[in-house]
């Protein structure tokens, strides 16, 4: 292996999907200025996620549909006059 080619700040995260409030606590080299207080009573990093292994369909086997920001309603109202001139 090459020597000195991996990161050596690696430090506890916590990652938190907001899509069902599922938190975890990892190894990581990302960085936040958000911070979360875990269960062990310390308080770390939070890297917030959109989807995870928890709400991700692939696992769940469940189809649910995460809207992000409001990128649906955005697109809508975006388009809506186009979509008003074909119902004329």
């Amino acid at each position: 292996m090459k020597k000195d080619i991996h990161p050596k700040d690696y430090g506890f995260v916590v990652f938190k999907d907001m899509s069902n409030d599922y938190a975890f606590l990892t190894r990581s080299t990302a960085k936040s200025k958000e911070t979360i207080q875990w269960e062990d009573g310390n308080e770390y990093p939070l890297i917030k996620l959109e989807i995870s292994h928890t709400s991700h369909p692939f696992f769940t086997g469940k189809m649910k549909f995460v809207d992000t920001a409001g990128r649906v309603d955005k697109f809508k109202s975006r388009y809506q006059k186009h979509y008003d001139k074909k119902k004329q």
